[in-house]
């Protein structure tokens, strides 16, 4: 019988500290897939028995159901898993030395039984290079807990599993973890910033499905709101998502993602040509994008794409994509959509191969709506300074402003906090819903020629060295460079009260202290070199 985990710790934290130790010689990006296959399976698992075991009883609205009836279980939304596939029988076994064969003939069969994981699950178990010992102790720490049942369904425990052993792996993987992950901090950012209520959304370099799976979550966090409005759909019933990605493995990571959520990932589609080459919705017009594209990425066959239609505002150059990917998200935006994404800094003021010339195009369509500068180490895979663009459609934003000629910048470079020496991160209250609700009190407030002593009261206003409204005027007098510092300018210090000539006359006090305990400091480390024979 596998043993409990006790700990003081969260539970995803001393599930990933066992299973790391588990991990011996195999390289991040193998062992990713490897743990998240079993939480998967132990999740699907779980909630299957717990529902066979009702059907099995028999009472109530489940009298006379056959436990061994697909169709019973596909009425709950739940999983069907074939009998060898079950967590109970992969534990009976994981002690023999062809577990991990079983495993990948579990993994087949449960696809075989659920036509909408066809080819996601991994089959990597029966590798000559995963140590069965360490793979039994995998399925052993990872059947101590509880994660399918409806119980540990309202908890999140999956959820909370699942989001920390992605970031977790992203961190590991240095570099190529940005393939699949998108820190939280950022990704709960741009949802709240872009509210997306209900529509279509579309996030076409969609990694792992963080921004699916965030925008889920926003829903959920505002049920009493949209209730109030007279919606009483469900969630999951108010947004449809579309998505592509190019990493097959990483593809898998989504789908597996999505589907322990019950989040309909039929519109997640994978190519091996990647969105520039075979655009997998070509016709998609969604209401909103949410994305996390490669910074600068040089390889993306521009070379092969010159006169594309997409390219209304200038052909992007050929050994940068940046502009590729804000045309790209363009051209897939409803009349009324907007979008929400992430760049390099770079993409504020270069000028190279055309790119000033594609924003000027972009500024003086009024398709910018906000600039956000995002603080240093936020991200586990680059030390490149990122900031979020949001552009707009339609520039009554939400249907019920009028901003247009105008561009918010909001200078956020000082905001998070230090999770450890290399990485930060936003607290929701103080910096995520700060920067969300300046931009949100924006759009909701009249423009200068419409206020009102009303509005005024309520609505927004700049705050230096933090947010400026800016007219496309002023962004022409600075050369179409969007960079935040350029408009919300240097913050006031504050003014303590204190007069100058009092300060001065304390800090040289102060230096004045300082000096004389050098100097007997000096003096001391002389007498005592003098006393073992140094010469000074």
């Amino acid at each position: 019988m596998a043993k409990k985990i006790i700990s003081n710790e969260p539970l995803e934290k001393t599930l990933w500290k066992t299973a790391d130790k588990l991990r011996k010689n195999i390289d991040a990006s193998e062992y990713k897939n490897i743990v998240l296959g079993l939480i998967f399976l132990k999740y699907i698992s779980d909630s299957f028995e717990e529902l066979y075991l009702k059907l099995k009883a028999g009472v109530g609205e489940y009298e006379g159901a056959d436990p061994e009836d697909k169709d019973e279980y596909r009425a709950e939304n739940v999983f069907f898993v074939p009998e060898t596939a079950r967590w109970s029988y992969l534990q009976s076994v994981a002690t023999q030395p062809e577990i991990g064969k079983y495993i990948d003939e579990a993994m087949i069969a449960t696809e075989r039984e659920n036509s909408t994981i066809k080819g996601v699950l991994p089959k990597v178990y029966a590798r000559p290079n995963l140590d069965k010992q360490s793979l039994t102790g995998l399925i052993n720490e990872i059947g101590s807990i509880t994660i399918g049942t409806s119980k540990a369904k309202s908890k999140d425990i999956l959820g909370r599993v699942y989001e920390y052993f992605l970031g977790q792996f992203a961190l590991a993987e240095g570099r190529k973890g940005g393939q699949f992950y998108t820190p939280a901090s950022i990704v709960r950012l741009l949802v709240e910033m872009l509210e997306p209520y209900e529509g279509r959304v579309f996030d076409p370099c969609c990694g792992s499905g963080g921004m699916f799976v965030q925008s889920e979550k926003f829903i959920e966090s505002h049920a009493d709101q949209i209730k109030q409005n007279g919606l009483e759909l469900d969630p999951k019933d108010r947004i449809s998502i579309y998505g592509q990605e190019s990493n097959q493995t990483t593809w898998r990571l989504c789908k597996m993602n999505l589907a322990i959520r019950g989040i309909d990932s039929s519109n997640i589609k994978w190519n091996n040509e990647g969105s520039f080459l075979k655009d997998a919705h070509p016709d998609l017009k969604a209401d909103y994008v949410i994305a996390n594209p490669p910074f600068n990425d040089s390889d993306w066959s521009g070379n092969l794409l010159t006169t594309d239609a997409r390219w209304k505002y200038g052909t992007p150059p050929a050994g940068n994509a940046n502009f590729a990917w804000v045309q790209h998200f363009i051209y897939h935006l409803a009349p009324t959509g907007c979008a929400g994404f992430v760049l390099s800094n770079g993409s504020l003021s270069s000028n190279t191969g055309g790119e000033g010339d594609i924003r000027q195009r972009l500024i003086e369509a009024d398709l910018v709506d906000c600039i956000v500068m995002l603080p240093t180490k936020l991200f586990y895979n680059t030390g490149i300074p990122a900031c979020l663009w949001f552009l707009s459609r339609h520039k009554n934003g939400n249907k019920d402003r009028k901003r247009k000629g105008e561009v918010l910048f909001i200078d956020a470079s000082e905001q998070g906090y230090m999770v450890n020496r290399r990485n930060r991160a936003f607290d929701y209250q103080k910096d995520i819903l700060k920067i969300a609700n300046t931009y949100h009190n924006w759009k909701s407030s009249p423009s200068e020629g419409e206020k009102s002593s009303e509005a005024d009261q309520r609505g927004y206003a700049d705050i230096k060295g933090f947010c400026k409204s800016s007219t496309l005027a002023d962004i022409k007098k600075h050369n179409y460079v969007l960079t935040p510092g350029r408009y919300v300018g240097i913050p006031d210090e504050e003014d303590d009260g204190v007069p100058f000539e009092e300060k001065m006359k304390s800090l040289t006090s102060q230096l004045k202290q300082q000096m004389e305990e050098a100097n007997k400091l000096d003096a001391e480390i002389k007498k005592q070199l003098s006393k073992i024979g140094f010469e000074i």
